[in-house]
């Protein structure tokens, strides 16, 4: 069992808290550009009036520890490691009461080169405890705006974690999804859902819109955001996000391991 104390001194030795990667200077600018409701950092949120960039700083450095100064405008951006000790352990609380329920639960990475092994070890998880891991939608073929144009992308499961491929991505590999901020993909796999008369999920799990998108449609949603992702922290703020956990989302996926044996631990151990 991976104790406190353990997690916090590899939060800090791998980056994942403390000084992290993400810069100040990305951190503000993703502020600023939710201040001004652009949906590329809005990932799906609707959010309430009155997020100006003096408060979402003033959130953030609540939610994550990061500096409530506004002369601070340069350097690495921190997380404190107890505000993501603290978040891991209300969403391992959350998928505790998902396990018990044995609720149905759907898994969706934004970040599937960085986070996908830390969502798989879950839904195996979840799925062995009796949860249903759903799937819809497999295949379908999803418009996204990107930097780049508008690309077709398409749905696709590993393991029963969702992401979406670019074209000409090979099928069925672990490591070829697409990073995005997107929404579209949990509105597409929720719509698909609907239309089939399955399972709904109880609870979505994962990051960037996946989150927020969930969270906007009134579905409980608990996920990993970075210094510069504030539409999950406003979403947990305004009651539509259960639990946004503060956490660098670029390391290694290496060095997510151990938080999934930290929460893994606090799921099954507490049962």
């Amino acid at each position: 069992m991976l104790s406190t104390g353990a997690l916090r001194a590899h939060l800090l030795a791998a980056r994942l808290a403390g000084p992290v990667a993400t810069s100040r200077e990305t951190s503000l600018r993703s502020y600023r550009l939710f201040a001004a409701g652009d949906p590329r950092v809005t990932l799906g949120l609707v959010p309430g009036e009155g997020w100006a960039e003096t408060d979402l700083l003033r959130l953030m450095a609540e939610k994550c520890g990061v500096s409530e100064d506004p002369a601070h405008v340069v350097g690495p951006d921190v997380i404190d490691p107890e505000r993501t000790l603290a978040g891991l352990d209300a969403f391992a609380d959350r998928l505790s009461w998902a396990a018990e329920r044995r609720a149905p639960v759907l898994f969706g990475t934004g970040h599937p080169h960085r986070l996908l092994g830390f969502y798989v070890a879950l839904a195996d998880a979840m799925s062995a405890a009796g949860c249903p891991v759903l799937t819809p939608a497999q295949g379908r073929r999803i418009d996204i705006t990107t930097r780049f144009g508008v690309r077709t992308c398409s749905l696709d499961y590993v393991r029963g974690v969702a992401m979406v491929r670019e074209p000409g991505a090979r099928e069925g590999g672990g490591d070829t999804g697409a990073h995005t901020h997107s929404p579209l993909p949990v509105r597409v796999a929720l719509a698909a859902a609907a239309e089939e008369r399955g399972l709904l999920p109880e609870l979505v799990v994962g990051d960037h819109g996946w989150v927020c998108g969930a969270g906007q449609l009134g579905i409980e949603a608990i996920g990993l955001a970075d210094t510069d992702d504030p539409a999950l922290f406003v979403g947990e703020a305004e009651g539509r996000v259960s639990v946004a956990v503060p956490v660098d989302d670029g390391v290694e996926s290496a060095f997510y391991r151990p938080l999934t044996r930290y929460v893994l631990n606090r799921v099954f151990l507490s049962r």
